[in-house]
C-alpha cells in the first residue's frame, strides 16, 4: 500500500482540493495524474440537486462521446428472425431469445449493454430482478428498447455511454481513455456534462448541477469549476 500511497500523492502534487478548476486545467492535471502501467479510465462524477426517489426527479439518459470512450463494449441483443440478423451485421456479439434469457438466468452476463426490440420485452421483463441491479435492464428512455437494432449496437460500439442518477443525487461514468489528447478528453467531458443538464427533470429545483470532478482509475480527483463544462444559459 505504501508504493500506491507514494504514486497517488506524487500525482496529487498541485492540485488544490479545495479549488474549482477550468476543465482544460482539470484535464492536464489528470493526465499527468495516470501514471499506472494500465490505460486508466477518465471519469466524470456529477452531484445534483435532486431527490431520485422522487418519480420527477429522476435523472437517466444516454449520450454518444464525440471521440469514443475507448473501452470495447460486449453488446447482447434480444431479436428474431430479421431484427437477430441486422444485429448481428451490425456488430452485436451476442443474439438470442429464450436461450439468452436462459443464460442470463444462469449468471452468464459478460455485457456491458443491452438492447432488445419491442416485442422481445415480454420475455426481457422476466430477468428485471437480475439486469435491473446490474443497470442493464434495456429501456426506451435510453434508446436500448427499439425496433432499430442497427443503430442501437452502433450507437454502443461507437462510444455511447448511458447515466442514471444515484440514490445520494450523484451520476457518475468512464467517458474515456487517459491515453486520449487533452482535448480529446475535454470534449467528451462537455458532451456528457452538457447531456446531463439537458436531462434535468421538472422535479428540480435550485441549482441543478451543484458540483463536477473528474478523475482517472487510479488518479486523484479534481473539482471543475460547472460553468467551464455546462452550456451557457
Amino acid at each position: 500500500m505504501a508504493k500506491v500511497g507514494k504514486r497517488l500523492s506524487a500525482a496529487r502534487e498541485g492540485i488544490d482540493r479545495k479549488k474549482l478548476y477550468d476543465i482544460s486545467e482539470a484535464v492536464s492535471f489528470i493526465k499527468k495524474g495516470a501514471n499506472a502501467k494500465f490505460d486508466e479510465t477518465v471519469e466524470v462524477a456529477m452531484n445534483l440537486g435532486v431527490d431520485p426517489r422522487h418519480a420527477d426527479q429522476m435523472v437517466r439518459g444516454v449520450v454518444t462521446m464525440p471521440n469514443g470512450t475507448g473501452k470495447s463494449m460486449n453488446v447482447a441483443v434480444f431479436a428474431r428472425d430479421e431484427k437477430a440478423e441486422e444485429a448481428k451485421a451490425a456488430g452485436a456479439d451476442t443474439v438470442g431469445a429464450e436461450d439468452l434469457m436462459e443464460r442470463i438466468q444462469g449468471g452468464d452476463i459478460p455485457f456491458d449493454r443491452i438492447i432488445a426490440t419491442p416485442d422481445m420485452m415480454a420475455l426481457v421483463g422476466r430477468l428485471g430482478k437480475v439486469l435491473g441491479p446490474r443497470g442493464l435492464m434495456p429501456n426506451p428512455r435510453v434508446g436500448t428498447v427499439t425496433p432499430d437494432v442497427s443503430q442501437a449496437v452502433k450507437d454502443a460500439k461507437g462510444g455511447s455511454v448511458e447515466f442514471r442518477v444515484e440514490k445520494a443525487g450523484v451520476i457518475h461514468a468512464g467517458i474515456a481513455k487517459a491515453s486520449f489528447d487533452e482535448k480529446a478528453i475535454e470534449e467528451n467531458v462537455k458532451a456528457f456534462a452538457e447531456a446531463v443538464a439537458k436531462a434535468k427533470p421538472s422535479g428540480a429545483k435550485g441549482t441543478f448541477v451543484k458540483r463536477v470532478a473528474i478523475s482517472s482509475t487510479m488518479g486523484p480527483g479534481v473539482k471543475v469549476d460547472p460553468a467551464s463544462v455546462l452550456p451557457a444559459t
